[in-house]
């Protein structure tokens, strides 16, 4: 099984044809990812020749929509845009809007996320992942996003990560048992999914036998997923928190990892998530060998 994507999604690019978002709808095609068209102002009634593929373009999400039955939006849209093109995504009431880009203002993305959350209140509502996030990945069934679809496996793990680096890297070290989902929630300081969102739909997939959670410096977003981890996760949960040897007041990667004081530290992440019963590597190719031997456990 999977989380918030499977083989079944229908998905549009939004920024489609521009350079990137050109490049990487050529990738999650390759990748057998169910794209079905694009989203360009002004170019509607076009299409798109990307890959071995012609991939109609709309004008809006609403439009494209009606006539895919698009459930699954992903964003490739600049900067200075995004914003818009996040609440046309919500207005149109889009199940799922992965949103690529970064750079967006902060200001920017409290209003789209506060947008969806009011809207989610009267209804369905959109469920955004990021912004400045690599997406997420079913493997074997769809790529939204950039992760690279050729460097693990489908199996029994469950990935959720701040880092779209480290997520690579976990998926490739534990490429031999695979994952259920991977997903990259982005390291912004407002993101849409939260790791306890994550957290939530792996405890309730019953073929995610193993959750690997990777956080960051900064903020108390690692220390409130622990909480719910002793509250409500009963799969083994192994963790990593990037950052152990960053300075102090010095933003480090993503905007929202910055240590302030004694808030925020990786040390400070870690024993919350020990105290909740999480093993948590020193290092990515430690936390991948506590994961293998987590998930040998569990079988055994």
């Amino acid at each position: 099984m999977a989380i918030f994507l499977n083989e079944d999604s229908r998905i549009i690019v939004q920024g489609m044809t521009g350079a990137e978002g050109r490049k990487h709808t050529a990738r999650m095609l390759a990748a057998g990812t169910n794209v079905v068209g694009g989203v360009t102002p002004g170019k509607g009634g076009q299409k798109a020749g990307i890959g071995d593929r012609n991939l109609p373009v709309f004008n809006s999400v609403a439009e494209a929509m009606g006539e895919t039955g698009a459930d699954v939006t992903v964003v490739f849209v600049p900067p200075k845009f995004a914003k818009a093109a996040v609440v046309e995504a919500v207005d149109a009431g889009i199940g799922l809007a992965v949103v690529i880009t970064e750079g967006i203002p902060v200001h920017d993305t409290a209003a789209f996320w506060a947008h969806a959350r009011t809207t989610a209140s009267l209804g369905p509502g959109t469920r955004i992942i990021g912004p400045n996030c690599p997406g997420v990945i079913s493997p074997g069934k769809a790529n939204a996003g950039i992760i690279p679809a050729d460097i693990t496996n489908a199996g029994r793990i469950g990935l959720v990560s701040k880092s779209g680096t480290l997520t690579y890297q976990l998926m490739y070290e534990l490429r031999d048992l695979g994952f259920s989902t991977a997903v990259g929630i982005g390291g912004d300081p407002i993101i849409g999914t939260t790791h306890i969102d994550a957290l939530a739909a792996f405890e309730a997939d019953q073929e995610t036998e193993l959750i690997v959670m990777i956080g960051e410096i900064g903020g108390d977003a690692e220390e409130r997923a622990a909480a719910y981890i002793r509250d409500h996760v009963t799969k083994p949960v192994v963790g990593y928190v990037a950052g152990f040897t960053a300075p102090e007041g010095r933003t480090m990667g993503h905007a929202g990892a910055i240590v302030s004081g004694s808030s925020g530290t990786a040390a400070a992440k870690q024993e919350a998530l020990e105290a909740a019963g999480v093993r948590v590597g020193r290092t990515p190719s430690e936390t991948a060998e506590l994961a293998r031997a987590s998930l040998v456990q569990t079988v055994a």
